[in-house]
C-alpha cells in the first residue's frame, strides 16, 4: 500500500471529525456486511423479519445504532445504561487474562453484554421489539470487542489518553484505531467489505484454555494485540510505516468479527 499525502489528509479529517467509538461507522458497517454475506437463508429471512418494522433488512443499516443512542435525547436513559457495555478494561501491563470480578464488575462490560443480548435474541418467548433491540446490540458489540483498544487497559482508558502525533497534528491512539487507519484505504463500507471477503477465508483462532466463554476469548485476543511491542508507537508518532504494519491487523479483526457475528446469528436464529 502506498500511503500518499492524499491518504494522510483523509485520515486526519476522519480523526478530527469522528468521536472515539470502536471502529467508527465504517468499521461497524464492514463487520455487519461481512456477517450478512455468511448468514444461512433461513437466518437471513429471520433477520429481515425482525428488522422489517424499522423499514430495513440489512445488518449494516443498524450496525451503528448502539453508538447513535448518545445523540438521541429520547434514548438518553438507554445510552447511560449501556455505554459501559461497549468495552472492557483490563488491569494493564501484559495481563490480558479475563477475571470477571476485576474486569467486569457487576457485569458492566462488553463480555457480559454479549452473553446477555445473545441470550435475549435467541429467546423466542421475548417480544419481537425486545429481540430486535438485542439484535442491534449484538451486531454492534461483536464489532466493539474485536477492536483491540476496546479491550485495552484501564490506565489509559483504552488508548484514549495516549496522545499521538500524526503529520504534525495531535490525536490519540484510540481514534487512530477506531477510524483513521480504516479510512486511509479510501473505500466505502460496501467496497471495503467486498475486498475483505474476497480474500482467502479467515482461519479463526482456536479456543483459549481454560476459557469456556467465547466472548471472553475475543476480548483477550484484542487485549493481547495491544500488548505487542510497537502497538503503542515509538515517540507517540503515527507514521506511514506504523499504518502499513497495523492496518492488516485491523483488517483481520474486522474479518474475524464478521465471521463470528455470522456464526452467532446462524446459531441463535436458526429455525
Amino acid at each position: 500500500m502506498t500511503f500518499s499525502r492524499c491518504a494522510i489528509a483523509v485520515l486526519l479529517a476522519c480523526l478530527a471529525s469522528i468521536p472515539a467509538q470502536a471502529w467508527g461507522p465504517l468499521g461497524h458497517s464492514v463487520v455487519a456486511d461481512l456477517a450478512q454475506r455468511h448468514l444461512s437463508p433461513a437466518v437471513e429471512a429471520e433477520v429481515e423479519r425482525l428488522l422489517a418494522p424499522e423499514h430495513t433488512r440489512s445488518l449494516a443499516d443498524v450496525a451503528n445504532w448502539a453508538d447513535q443512542l448518545q445523540d438521541d435525547p429520547a434514548r438518553a436513559a438507554l445510552w447511560k445504561q449501556t455505554r459501559s457495555q461497549h468495552y472492557i478494561n483490563f488491569r494493564g501491563g501484559s495481563d490480558c487474562d479475563y477475571v470477571p470480578p476485576r474486569d467486569c464488575r457487576d457485569g458492566r462490560c462488553v463480555v457480559s453484554a454479549l452473553r446477555y443480548y445473545v441470550g435475549v435474541l435467541g429467546d423466542r418467548g421475548q417480544p419481537d421489539n425486545v429481540r430486535r433491540e438485542a439484535l442491534k446490540f449484538v451486531v454492534h458489540f461483536v464489532g466493539d470487542i474485536h477492536q483491540p483498544l476496546h479491550a485495552g487497559y484501564r490506565d489509559d482508558k483504552g488508548g484514549n489518553t495516549y496522545q499521538v502525533q500524526f503529520d504534525g497534528r495531535g490525536s490519540n491512539l484510540h481514534k487512530v484505531w477506531d477510524s483513521g487507519m480504516l479510512y486511509s484505504r479510501g473505500l466505502d463500507w460496501q467496497d471495503y467489505a467486498r475486498e475483505l471477503d474476497s480474500a482467502v477465508p479467515v482461519a479463526l483462532p482456536t479456543p483459549i484454555a481454560p476459557l469456556d466463554n467465547p466472548y471472553a476469548q475475543w476480548a483477550e485476543e484484542s487485549c493481547r494485540i495491544s500488548a505487542v511491542p510497537g502497538f503503542y508507537p515509538s515517540g507517540h508518532r503515527i507514521t506511514s510505516s506504523y499504518v502499513r504494519a497495523e492496518l492488516p491487523v485491523a483488517d483481520l479483526r474486522l474479518r474475524e468479527a464478521g465471521r463470528r457475528l455470522a456464526a452467532v446469528l446462524n446459531r441463535v436464529l436458526a429455525p
